[in-house]
């Protein structure tokens, strides 16, 4: 039976005591790769050079297949592919939509599903909504994925490989300057990045290092909901854009639609907006406003949004509310929402009424959710010996 290793944190217990069986190399940070090494029986002065070498063919390159790293000694190729494997986690099921947007639900385990979304032409060239967890416990009365109950948390190389999934399939392989089909990504599905984010950092990392995947970090967006204390150590820590969802303009609507609100108010997180690192006209919060019929698309509230965003560098993504089923909301009219957005383009800010995309494979804002049930300690405890069992172990 494998174990998996915890790189999200320093380890507890030497490197060279870990059972290395299967381990799956794809998706480590550079410090893993280095300690995965160690543990495999290289030198430990040499093992940060062969953790370079892994680096540029799993990041660069995208192999999956440790005999093509043909500047690698047959020896050490042999060596690991006795003790590791280079593998993308398994695709439950991909669609695409009629508009060109790709969803993928990649597993991660018994029980454990997390949707990730290409939208071509946004950003430079496509952007990738990746998800930081499986669930989420925000309970945000319009989203889909907030009625999911949390299942846990993914680790760094389980967001890193949503994102080698996306790569796959979209032939971006090895790593290009020019013409590159994605470009931009952005913590928007699944989760709240910020309740997860040494991992989130730590996969930020990986996706931005200029010998590998090499995406710019003025191109990864990390959205909240607001947990406010997080939110200048997200900048201090990555560099990334930030991105809050908003959808209301006083404490009341918004503690209905975004239950955080109770615990972080709008003066707080504005408080905290203000004191992430370096924001300017070139590096503007985004703040994300889903369009509400009858409860938030009045022009009032669209003045009263000016006021809120006073002294703050940013832009207002008007959004369409995209349904799912049980939803008890509807879009507001085309007509209110471009009145609503004239207001906020009278103030000086940009607000562009994002166009839905996906929807028909529920891939829009809001829309993602999967199957995955968070699974009892003692249904766990059972499925393991019965799996234990079946193989003879």
């Amino acid at each position: 039976m494998s174990v998996e290793l915890d790189l999200s944190r320093k380890p507890a217990v030497a490197a060279a005591t870990l059972n290395l069986a299967g381990q799956n190399l794809a998706g480590l940070g550079r410090e893993g790769l280095r300690l995965a090494m160690i543990a495999a029986g290289v030198e430990e002065k040499k093992a940060r050079m062969r953790a370079t070498q892994l680096w540029r063919w799993i990041y660069h390159y995208g192999v999956t297949d440790f005999a093509k790293m043909t500047d690698v000694a047959k020896e050490l190729r042999a060596l690991l592919g006795d003790k590791f494997v280079l593998e993308r986690p398994p695709i439950s099921a991909s669609q695409l939509s009629v508009d060109g947007t790709r969803k993928w639900l990649v597993g991660y385990g018994p029980n454990v599903e997390a949707e990730c979304v290409y939208i071509p032409d946004v950003g430079k060239a496509g952007a990738l909504c990746v998800s930081s967890q499986v669930g989420c416990t925000l309970t945000c009365t319009f989203c889909h994925t907030g009625t999911q109950k949390l299942v846990r948390n993914l680790s760094a190389a389980e967001i890193v490989n949503q994102v080698m999934v996306a790569r796959d399939t979209l032939g971006e392989w090895p790593t290009s300057t020019e013409d590159r089909l994605l470009t931009n990504i952005v913590f928007m599905g699944m989760g709240e990045p910020l309740y997860n984010l040494d991992n989130v950092v730590e996969a930020i990392e990986t996706i931005t290092d200029g010998e590998g995947i090499s995406i710019s970090k003025r191109r990864i967006t990390v959205s909240t909901a607001g947990v406010a204390p997080k939110i200048p150590e997200l900048g201090a820590r990555t560099g990334a854009m930030l991105a809050i969802s908003l959808h209301a303009t006083n404490d009341d609507l918004r503690n209905e639609l975004v239950p955080i609100n109770k615990k972080y108010n709008l003066k707080e997180l504005f408080d905290a907006i203000r004191q992430y690192p370096d924001l300017s006209n070139s590096k503007r919060v985004t703040f994300e406003y889903v369009m509400l019929k009858g409860v938030n698309d009045s022009l009032a509230e669209a003045r009263d949004l000016v006021r809120l965003m006073k002294h703050v560098p940013a832009k207002i993504n008007l959004i369409p509310f995209n349904p799912w089923p049980g939803t008890k909301y509807e879009c507001s009219d085309w007509e209110t929402i471009e009145a609503f957005a004239e207001v906020l383009n009278r103030a000086g800010y940009a607000s562009p009424i994002r166009t839905p995309r996906g929807r028909d494979i529920l891939a829009a804002c809001g829309q993602l959710r999967s199957e995955s049930v968070k699974e009892k300690a003692s249904e766990a405890l059972k499925r393991r010996l019965a799996e234990k069992e079946a193989s003879g172990q």
